[in-house]
């Protein structure tokens, strides 16, 4: 089984990952039941959380992780896809990988015989998802019923994600963004299965009755070429203490980081008492074991 995106997983297959971290997160790390497990972190793309979080709970969990920078690889040379794939197979018992386009994850996965995780594509972040989607679950009590908001980029792979788990898992969400601007329409289709995906140009309207306001950066990794034009698109939706009134009283902020303070979301939210933001960052960890646990434990 490979975790490559958030439309892999059933509801079913969500709480048992989320019973898993409530397990680690109660009685502490449960090791791997065969020592010596080996992950690979294929990573074209430069990372702190997701790096860090899965070379931590691969050592916590009993394993190790080798990191690999593509730029340093034979894939830099010319080397494909599927070979790397195969090759990486006969070495380690998984593969993390962090990839600019989305089909080549797919095809790394396709060619793989042990589990591939996504580590973040231009399509999708599914780890992240379920790391926020968790958090939710335990800061607010649960998430059926719950109303989310995604503000910004609502096309981005953060975006795509988070709304496919967290609709699977009965909540509402809200996608707040530029007029015209339109979010992933698969995305979408698979989230309205479940619950009702509102798309709003207005912050006012978008915020009204969520729980949940999350905001993430107006330029990813990729998007650099093109930072002063979309700064000019998105520059209308930051989260500040002026737009979240429109929210709950006790809206919580969420953001995945890496923040740029002032931009995207203002320091006295991103820091002040309405933020889980943090705690968001420190269940990576937890959600990261339990992917690795269900992978390899089922492998």
């Amino acid at each position: 089984m490979n975790y490559i995106s958030s439309l892999d997983l059933s509801e079913k297959q969500i709480s048992e990952l989320f019973s898993i971290s409530d397990s680690i997160a109660k009685s502490g790390t449960h090791p791997f039941s065969e020592p010596k497990r080996v992950l690979a972190l294929l990573f074209e793309k430069a990372s702190t959380r997701t790096r860090v979080s899965f070379e931590s709970a691969m050592s916590q969990l009993g394993g190790s992780s080798i990191y690999i920078d593509s730029s340093t690889s034979q894939i830099s040379r010319g080397e494909s896809i599927s070979d790397t794939a195969r090759v990486l197979g006969m070495y380690v018992d998984a593969v993390a990988a962090r990839m600019y386009k989305h089909s080549d994850i797919v095809e790394l996965a396709r060619n793989s015989n042990v589990p591939v995780i996504n580590a973040l594509t231009d399509l999708e972040h599914p780890c992240q998802a379920l790391s926020d989607v968790y958090t939710i679950r335990k800061e607010l009590g649960g998430v059926d019923g719950k109303r989310i908001a995604f503000v910004g980029d609502i096309a981005a792979n953060t975006a795509n994600s988070l709304m496919v788990i967290a609709s699977k898992m009965g909540a509402d969400i809200s996608l707040v963004g530029p007029k015209g601007y339109r979010p992933n329409g698969k995305f979408v289709e698979a989230a309205r299965k479940r619950s009702s995906v509102d798309i709003s140009s207005s912050m006012k309207d978008g915020l009204k009755g969520c729980d949940v306001v999350y905001a993430d950066t107006f330029v990813s990794m990729g998007q650099e070429a093109g930072a002063s034009e979309r700064m000019k698109l998105f520059c209308a939706y930051q989260l500040n203490e002026s737009s979240v009134k429109y929210a709950k009283k006790g809206v919580r902020v969420m953001h995945c980081l890496p923040a740029h303070r002032g931009v995207e979301i203002t320091s006295d939210l991103l820091d002040g008492a309405r933020s889980i933001v943090w705690k968001q960052a420190a269940n990576k960890l937890l959600l990261e074991k339990a992917i690795l646990l269900y992978l390899l434990q089922k492998k």
